[in-house]
Protein backbone atom coordinates (compact mmCIF):
# COMPACT_ATOMS: atom_id res chain seq x y z
CA UNK A 1 0.00 0.00 0.00
CA UNK A 2 1.56 3.37 -0.79
CA UNK A 3 2.61 5.91 2.15
CA UNK A 4 0.86 9.05 0.21
CA UNK A 5 2.87 11.30 2.84
CA UNK A 6 2.24 14.99 2.11
CA UNK A 7 4.45 17.98 1.61
CA UNK A 8 4.22 18.61 5.93
CA UNK A 9 5.68 15.26 6.36
CA UNK A 10 8.82 15.91 3.60
CA UNK A 11 8.94 19.20 5.16
CA UNK A 12 9.52 17.75 8.45
CA UNK A 13 11.96 15.00 6.91
CA UNK A 14 14.27 17.72 5.46
CA UNK A 15 14.03 20.11 8.85
CA UNK A 16 15.01 16.07 10.61
CA UNK A 17 17.87 15.54 8.53
CA UNK A 18 19.26 19.09 8.70
CA UNK A 19 18.54 19.17 12.72
CA UNK A 20 22.02 19.79 14.72
CA UNK A 21 20.49 19.42 18.24
CA UNK A 22 18.73 16.56 20.27
CA UNK A 23 15.27 18.92 20.83
CA UNK A 24 15.38 20.04 17.34
CA UNK A 25 15.55 16.09 15.94
CA UNK A 26 13.14 15.08 18.58
CA UNK A 27 10.63 18.19 17.40
CA UNK A 28 10.71 16.93 13.88
CA UNK A 29 10.12 13.79 14.37
CA UNK A 30 7.04 14.61 16.77
CA UNK A 31 5.94 16.41 14.00
CA UNK A 32 6.15 13.74 11.31
CA UNK A 33 4.72 11.43 13.83
CA UNK A 34 1.57 13.78 13.91
CA UNK A 35 1.35 14.24 10.01
CA UNK A 36 2.00 10.91 8.59
CA UNK A 37 -0.78 9.52 7.21
CA UNK A 38 -2.30 6.60 9.59
CA UNK A 39 -2.80 3.67 7.16
CA UNK A 40 -1.46 -0.49 7.03
CA UNK A 41 1.01 1.52 4.02
CA UNK A 42 2.76 3.28 7.21
CA UNK A 43 2.91 0.76 10.19
CA UNK A 44 6.32 0.01 9.45
CA UNK A 45 7.47 4.15 9.04
CA UNK A 46 5.48 5.10 12.21
CA UNK A 47 7.22 2.09 14.39
CA UNK A 48 10.76 3.20 13.35
CA UNK A 49 9.77 6.81 13.96
CA UNK A 50 8.48 6.13 17.53
CA UNK A 51 12.06 3.80 17.95
CA UNK A 52 14.04 7.12 16.87
CA UNK A 53 12.61 9.27 19.04
CA UNK A 54 12.46 7.06 21.94
CA UNK A 55 16.10 6.83 21.46
CA UNK A 56 16.65 10.78 21.60
CA UNK A 57 14.52 11.24 24.24
CA UNK A 58 16.36 8.58 26.65
CA UNK A 59 19.55 10.96 25.63
CA UNK A 60 17.84 14.02 26.14
CA UNK A 61 16.88 12.26 29.56
CA UNK A 62 20.39 11.49 30.46
CA UNK A 63 21.71 14.98 29.38
CA UNK A 64 18.96 16.55 31.81
CA UNK A 65 20.53 14.78 34.46
CA UNK A 66 23.83 15.84 34.14
CA UNK A 67 22.61 19.55 33.25
CA UNK A 68 20.49 19.11 36.61
CA UNK A 69 24.09 19.67 38.45
CA UNK A 70 24.51 22.78 36.70
CA UNK A 71 21.02 23.85 36.92
CA UNK A 72 21.75 26.27 40.04
CA UNK A 73 24.28 28.28 38.17
CA UNK A 74 21.64 29.21 35.50
CA UNK A 75 20.27 32.49 36.79
CA UNK A 76 19.10 36.17 35.81
CA UNK A 77 19.93 39.03 38.30
CA UNK A 78 16.77 40.63 38.77
CA UNK A 79 16.74 44.83 37.11
CA UNK A 80 14.68 47.34 37.00
CA UNK A 81 10.76 47.10 38.37
CA UNK A 82 10.03 43.75 38.70
CA UNK A 83 11.55 40.92 36.49
CA UNK A 84 9.27 38.43 34.36
CA UNK A 85 9.72 35.74 33.15
CA UNK A 86 8.54 34.17 29.05
CA UNK A 87 7.50 31.01 28.83
CA UNK A 88 5.59 28.72 26.30
CA UNK A 89 5.97 26.19 23.75
CA UNK A 90 8.28 25.77 21.14
CA UNK A 91 7.96 28.61 17.78
CA UNK A 92 5.17 30.76 20.10
CA UNK A 93 7.19 33.69 19.51
CA UNK A 94 8.99 34.19 22.86
CA UNK A 95 12.36 35.31 21.34
CA UNK A 96 10.67 37.78 18.68
CA UNK A 97 8.73 38.98 21.60
CA UNK A 98 11.73 40.06 23.43
CA UNK A 99 13.17 41.71 20.48
CA UNK A 100 10.03 43.86 19.61
CA UNK A 101 9.91 44.88 23.42
CA UNK A 102 12.71 45.43 24.13
CA UNK A 103 16.78 46.26 23.51
CA UNK A 104 17.66 43.01 23.66
CA UNK A 105 19.31 40.95 20.49
CA UNK A 106 18.04 37.27 20.83
CA UNK A 107 18.25 35.08 18.09
CA UNK A 108 14.97 34.42 15.98
CA UNK A 109 14.43 31.93 13.60
CA UNK A 110 11.49 29.73 12.39
CA UNK A 111 12.32 26.32 14.02
CA UNK A 112 11.59 25.33 17.18
CA UNK A 113 14.46 25.53 20.40
CA UNK A 114 16.34 28.51 18.66
CA UNK A 115 16.61 29.62 22.77
CA UNK A 116 19.46 27.96 24.87
CA UNK A 117 19.74 29.87 27.83
CA UNK A 118 17.77 33.35 29.81
CA UNK A 119 17.92 35.82 27.82
CA UNK A 120 17.33 39.12 29.74
CA UNK A 121 16.06 42.18 28.33
CA UNK A 122 14.27 45.71 29.35
CA UNK A 123 11.04 46.79 28.45
CA UNK A 124 10.00 50.43 29.35
CA UNK A 125 6.45 51.84 30.24
CA UNK A 126 6.42 54.94 30.67
CA UNK A 127 9.15 55.97 33.39
CA UNK A 128 9.56 52.71 34.40
CA UNK A 129 12.00 49.86 33.45
CA UNK A 130 11.00 46.04 33.36
CA UNK A 131 12.86 42.95 33.02
CA UNK A 132 12.16 40.43 30.69
CA UNK A 133 13.55 37.12 30.56
CA UNK A 134 13.03 34.88 27.58
CA UNK A 135 13.23 30.88 28.48
CA UNK A 136 14.39 28.07 26.07
CA UNK A 137 10.87 26.44 25.00
CA UNK A 138 8.63 23.61 27.14
CA UNK A 139 6.81 20.76 26.03
CA UNK A 140 5.61 17.72 27.03
CA UNK A 141 8.70 15.78 26.46
CA UNK A 142 11.26 18.10 27.78
CA UNK A 143 11.75 21.26 29.89
CA UNK A 144 15.04 22.45 30.71
CA UNK A 145 15.66 21.41 34.37
CA UNK A 146 17.08 24.89 35.41
CA UNK A 147 13.83 26.55 33.83
CA UNK A 148 11.43 26.61 36.74
CA UNK A 149 13.97 28.07 39.62
CA UNK A 150 13.63 31.11 37.23
CA UNK A 151 9.98 31.23 36.80
CA UNK A 152 10.44 30.79 40.81
CA UNK A 153 12.69 33.46 41.60
CA UNK A 154 10.41 35.87 38.81
CA UNK A 155 8.42 38.19 40.18
CA UNK A 156 5.27 37.26 37.41
CA UNK A 157 5.21 35.11 34.27
CA UNK A 158 4.03 35.59 30.81
CA UNK A 159 2.64 32.94 28.85
CA UNK A 160 3.16 33.10 25.42
CA UNK A 161 0.49 30.97 23.28
CA UNK A 162 1.13 30.61 19.52
CA UNK A 163 -2.08 31.83 17.81
CA UNK A 164 -0.50 30.69 14.16
CA UNK A 165 -0.71 26.97 15.68
CA UNK A 166 -3.87 24.83 15.24
CA UNK A 167 -2.63 23.05 18.28
CA UNK A 168 -2.13 26.27 20.15
CA UNK A 169 -4.19 24.66 23.72
CA UNK A 170 -1.98 21.71 23.34
CA UNK A 171 1.33 23.74 23.46
CA UNK A 172 0.14 25.54 26.78
CA UNK A 173 -1.32 22.61 28.09
CA UNK A 174 2.15 21.43 27.92
CA UNK A 175 3.67 24.15 29.33
CA UNK A 176 1.02 24.50 32.92
CA UNK A 177 1.58 20.83 33.33
CA UNK A 178 5.24 20.54 32.96
CA UNK A 179 5.71 23.00 35.34
CA UNK A 180 2.80 21.65 37.74
CA UNK A 181 4.99 18.67 37.87
CA UNK A 182 7.70 20.46 39.45
CA UNK A 183 5.45 22.53 42.00
CA UNK A 184 5.50 25.61 40.11
CA UNK A 185 1.85 26.63 39.64
CA UNK A 186 0.94 29.82 37.24
CA UNK A 187 -2.29 31.71 38.52
CA UNK A 188 -3.93 34.89 37.94
CA UNK A 189 -3.30 35.84 41.47
CA UNK A 190 -1.61 33.77 44.15
CA UNK A 191 -3.69 35.49 47.29
CA UNK A 192 -6.86 33.72 45.84
CA UNK A 193 -5.07 30.35 45.02
CA UNK A 194 -5.22 27.57 47.90
CA UNK A 195 -1.59 27.32 48.79
CA UNK A 196 0.04 24.13 49.31
CA UNK A 197 3.58 23.98 51.35
CA UNK A 198 6.47 23.41 49.44
CA UNK A 199 4.46 24.66 46.19
CA UNK A 200 5.33 28.43 44.39
CA UNK A 201 2.52 30.62 43.10
CA UNK A 202 3.52 33.31 40.30
CA UNK A 203 1.10 35.36 38.98
CA UNK A 204 0.88 35.05 35.10
CA UNK A 205 -1.12 36.03 32.41
CA UNK A 206 -1.27 34.72 28.75
CA UNK A 207 0.50 36.62 25.53
CA UNK A 208 -1.56 35.25 22.75
CA UNK A 209 0.84 35.95 19.99
CA UNK A 210 0.72 36.15 15.89
CA UNK A 211 -2.54 37.33 16.12
CA UNK A 212 -1.95 38.86 12.91
CA UNK A 213 -1.72 35.35 11.53
CA UNK A 214 -4.17 33.51 9.63
CA UNK A 215 -7.39 32.29 11.60
CA UNK A 216 -5.62 33.47 14.58
CA UNK A 217 -8.91 35.12 15.80
CA UNK A 218 -10.65 31.92 16.14
CA UNK A 219 -7.98 30.61 18.00
CA UNK A 220 -8.55 33.34 20.10
CA UNK A 221 -11.96 32.84 21.24
CA UNK A 222 -10.85 28.43 21.39
CA UNK A 223 -8.27 29.82 24.51
CA UNK A 224 -10.69 32.47 25.98
CA UNK A 225 -13.52 30.02 26.02
CA UNK A 226 -10.86 27.16 27.94
CA UNK A 227 -8.42 29.44 29.74
CA UNK A 228 -10.15 33.22 30.52
CA UNK A 229 -11.39 32.19 33.93
CA UNK A 230 -8.07 31.37 35.07
CA UNK A 231 -5.69 33.83 33.04
CA UNK A 232 -5.75 37.06 31.36
CA UNK A 233 -5.66 37.28 27.70
CA UNK A 234 -3.69 39.82 25.85
CA UNK A 235 -4.05 39.10 22.26
CA UNK A 236 -0.55 41.03 20.41
CA UNK A 237 1.44 40.49 17.18
CA UNK A 238 5.25 40.49 18.13
CA UNK A 239 5.82 40.36 13.92
CA UNK A 240 3.49 43.74 13.25
CA UNK A 241 3.83 45.61 16.63
CA UNK A 242 -0.14 44.99 17.14
CA UNK A 243 -0.68 45.82 20.82
CA UNK A 244 2.75 45.83 22.24
CA UNK A 245 2.40 49.49 23.77
CA UNK A 246 -1.08 48.20 25.60
CA UNK A 247 1.38 44.87 26.64
CA UNK A 248 3.49 47.25 28.25
CA UNK A 249 1.19 48.61 30.12
CA UNK A 250 -0.58 45.55 31.43
CA UNK A 251 3.16 43.76 32.69
CA UNK A 252 3.71 46.81 34.61
CA UNK A 253 0.13 46.11 36.54
CA UNK A 254 0.69 42.46 36.33
CA UNK A 255 4.06 43.22 38.63
CA UNK A 256 1.36 45.15 41.67
CA UNK A 257 3.79 47.89 42.21
CA UNK A 258 3.11 51.79 42.11
CA UNK A 259 5.73 54.54 41.55
CA UNK A 260 6.43 57.06 44.08
CA UNK A 261 8.47 60.39 43.47
CA UNK A 262 10.43 62.27 46.65
CA UNK A 263 11.02 65.78 46.92
CA UNK A 264 12.99 68.01 50.03
CA UNK A 265 10.94 70.56 51.71
CA UNK A 266 11.27 73.80 49.23
CA UNK A 267 12.56 72.10 46.22
CA UNK A 268 10.53 70.61 43.43
CA UNK A 269 9.97 67.06 43.23
CA UNK A 270 12.24 64.74 41.37
CA UNK A 271 10.33 63.02 38.69
CA UNK A 272 13.18 61.45 36.27
CA UNK A 273 13.36 58.15 38.80
CA UNK A 274 10.55 56.87 40.47
CA UNK A 275 10.48 54.40 43.50
CA UNK A 276 8.96 51.12 42.08
CA UNK A 277 7.21 49.78 45.40
CA UNK A 278 4.88 46.83 46.16
CA UNK A 279 0.68 48.11 46.06
CA UNK A 280 -0.33 48.78 49.81
CA UNK A 281 3.54 49.94 50.48
CA UNK A 282 2.78 53.11 53.58
CA UNK A 283 4.89 56.17 54.37
CA UNK A 284 7.03 54.30 56.53
CA UNK A 285 8.08 51.52 53.87
CA UNK A 286 9.11 54.16 51.91
CA UNK A 287 11.27 56.17 54.29
CA UNK A 288 12.58 52.81 54.97
CA UNK A 289 13.44 52.00 51.71
CA UNK A 290 15.14 55.93 50.91
CA UNK A 291 17.50 55.29 54.16
CA UNK A 292 16.61 52.83 57.09
CA UNK A 293 18.13 55.34 59.72
CA UNK A 294 15.76 58.15 58.18
CA UNK A 295 12.97 56.25 58.90
CA UNK A 296 13.65 55.88 63.16
CA UNK A 297 13.32 59.86 62.97
CA UNK A 298 10.60 60.14 60.61
CA UNK A 299 7.81 62.37 62.46
CA UNK A 300 5.17 63.36 59.29
CA UNK A 301 5.06 63.61 55.51
CA UNK A 302 3.20 65.83 53.04
CA UNK A 303 1.42 63.79 50.09
CA UNK A 304 0.73 65.29 46.53
CA UNK A 305 -1.51 63.29 43.89
CA UNK A 306 -3.28 60.69 45.93
CA UNK A 307 -6.27 62.89 47.72
CA UNK A 308 -8.13 66.14 47.76
CA UNK A 309 -6.16 68.02 48.72
CA UNK A 310 -3.03 68.62 47.51
CA UNK A 311 0.18 68.70 50.22
CA UNK A 312 -1.69 67.15 52.47
CA UNK A 313 -0.14 66.08 56.20
CA UNK A 314 -0.63 62.20 56.38
CA UNK A 315 0.59 59.69 59.17
CA UNK A 316 3.32 56.92 58.75
CA UNK A 317 0.91 54.61 58.27
CA UNK A 318 -0.66 56.56 55.15
CA UNK A 319 -0.86 54.21 52.06
CA UNK A 320 0.36 55.25 48.83
CA UNK A 321 -0.28 55.16 45.81
CA UNK A 322 0.79 55.55 42.48
CA UNK A 323 2.45 58.53 40.83
CA UNK A 324 2.35 60.24 44.49
CA UNK A 325 4.93 62.95 45.60
CA UNK A 326 6.03 62.56 49.18
CA UNK A 327 7.83 64.71 50.76
CA UNK A 328 9.29 63.43 54.35
CA UNK A 329 9.85 65.22 57.87
CA UNK A 330 12.34 64.23 60.53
Amino acid sequence: MPANLTPEYYRAEREYRAARTLEEKIACLETMLRVIPKHKGTDHMQGDLRRKLARLRQEMERESRRAGKRAAAVKVEKEGAGQVALVGPPNAGKSQLLKALTNASPLVADYPFTTKLPQPGMTVFEDVQIQLVDTPPVTSEFMEPWLPDIVRRADAALIVADLGSDEVLDGLGAVLSRLQGVRVELVREPAGSPCEPGRTYRRAAIVANKFDAPGAQARLEILREFYAERFDIWPVSALTGLNLDNLRAQIFRLLKVIRVYTKEPGKKPDLDVPYTVPEGTTVLDLAIRVHKEFAETLRSARVWGSGKYEGIYVKRDHVLRDRDIVELHE
